[in-house]
């Protein structure tokens, strides 16, 4: 099978968020199932465009409305990723470092989505499956089906997945003619609220859909930012698949970002040098509990809700504790989280940043990973740090609740929580730290949740399922 996958962003080229962890590892594993996975993403201005060595494979051009555009394909050569990687490039549009948050991002994700096709209309053969990712291209399977240009295009079959349906890519209708000749009697597959909805087209157009986890496809009939009716509707084509983590990435016992390798077999001698090296790092005492947060600074996260949380679980626990957050987003989050630091020097650090190294050396010595997310779809925060033995504390929501099971029960391995709120946080936090004191039991639940197979193996296996069931 042939699988073209369509996105935004695809670690390590590009990367905003977990789309990006997805994109990268998901084709490999296909791959190596024994399937053609290939990725076509924009070309962004980024450290990897320019380290590595590409070729052009196609040049074209194409019309959005009144503007004529040229665009052009380039292939890295060597195939470093483990599968075909393809950018487009069209000069003011895609040439920009940044992923998102243009003021005319809706023109630059129309014209990628009018590259691909157009590019793709010109193969002599046909891919079996076009794999779309999030609203940024969930019009190329409107486009197959409905515009005239590509009608013979419309045999091949095409899938959603739903990264974060918060997100849904909303455009005035004064945009339609961006859209090469369409079928206007199926104007209603665009429409959503008298809004051209991106994300609910493809929902309406694709053959199936997915989202990342089981508990968020659940979720989501019944609290999908205005689509829950879209989704109950459309519920006999959509499935939650969970995302895996990539292991050749994510591993303690091979990671270069951190400082000394382990495995199970030595997981508390390793976490006991990595954490010691982020504790001398940030002015830490080693022997109190080192709870960490990783991720964008915004409301999703429940971000806006840390700097009160932690505020008070310092001044209301008996015992004490470090925290280390990192992450960048709303700009009220981070000034509130930096000026803790002033307050709190010597127990708790923000460092305001994406920092990949380390993000990894954070995994792999803190004790207690956060994330007491509002809205979380799958969610890798949570199975990276169960693979570096950091125990997850999580509220129980989307692929949260899917992942992690609370050490209270049979087999547990976590803290889980059912509200986002400051009490539920605190009251979790003291959990976290009545566990680190238990030195066996947290031995433990470590060798619970590293023992826990979370790779992507499986996962791609689904996917190819999923690509299966729609020719049956």
């Amino acid at each position: 099978m042939e699988i073209i996958h369509v996105s935004a962003e695809c670690y390590p080229v590009a990367k905003a968020g977990g789309l990006a962890d997805v994109v990268g590892a998901l084709p490999k594993y296909q791959q190596q199932l024994g399937h053609i996975a290939k990725v076509v993403m924009p070309m962004h201005r980024t450290k990897f465009l320019y380290n590595n060595e590409w070729e052009t494979v196609h040049k074209g051009n194409f019309s959005m409305g009144a503007m004529n555009f040229d665009f052009t394909i380039i292939k890295e050569k060597t195939n470093k990723l483990g599968f075909d990687l393809y950018c487009v490039d069209i000069y003011g549009l895609l040439d920009r470092e940044k992923i998102y948050s243009y003021d005319d991002d809706a023109e630059r994700f129309m014209a990628f989505q009018l590259s691909v096709t157009e590019w793709l209309s010109k193969w002599e053969h046909r891919p079996d499956v076009i794999h779309v990712h999030d609203h940024h291209t969930a019009l190329i399977p409107f486009m197959l089906q409905h515009c005239y240009a590509y009608k013979h295009l419309s045999g091949i079959r095409t899938v959603l997945t739903i990264h974060n349906a918060q997100y849904q890519g909303w455009m005035s209708w004064d945009k339609s003619p961006y859209l090469p000749a369409w079928d206007t009697w199926k104007w209603g597959l665009l429409d959503w609220d008298n809004t051209i909805n991106p994300l609910a087209c493809g929902i309406k157009c694709a053959d199936k859909v997915n989202t990342v986890s089981p508990g968020y496809m659940e979720e989501l009939m019944y609290a999908a930012n205005g689509l829950e009716s879209l989704f109950n509707y459309e519920k006999d084509k959509c499935t939650g698949i969970l995302n895996g983590i990539d292991y050749a990435v994510w591993d303690p016992e091979w990671d270069t970002y951190i400082l000394d390798n382990f495995s199970l077999k030595d997981v508390k001698k390793g976490k006991a040098l990595n954490k010691k090296k982020l504790c001398d790092d940030f002015g830490f005492d080693i022997k109190y509990p080192l709870i960490i947060f990783i991720g964008r600074l915004v409301g999703e996260k429940a971000a806006d809700l840390l700097p009160e949380a932690i505020q008070q679980a310092f001044e209301n626990s008996e015992s004490k504790f470090n925290c280390l957050i990192l992450g960048s987003g709303e700009t009220a989050v981070e000034k509130a989280l930096e000026e803790m630091k002033f307050r709190w020097f010597g127990y708790y650090h923000s460092q305001i940043e994406y920092n990949e190294k380390l993000s990894h050396q954070m995994y792999a010595g803190g004790d207690f990973l956060l994330m007491p997310s509002r809205v979380e779809p799958c969610g890798l925060n949570q199975m990276y740090a169960m693979r570096y033995g950091t125990v997850p504390v999580v509220r129980r929501t989307g692929g949260l609740k899917d992942t992690v099971k609370d050490y209270g029960e049979k087999d547990g391995y976590g803290i889980c929580f059912n509200n986002a709120t400051v009490e539920d946080i605190v009251y979790s936090i003291g959990r976290a730290i009545e566990l680190f004191k238990n030195a066996k039991k947290l031995d433990e639940v470590r060798h619970t949740m590293m023992g826990i197979n979370n790779s992507w193996e499986t996962s791609a296996g689904k996917y190819i399922d999923l690509y299966n069931s729609i020719y049956k």
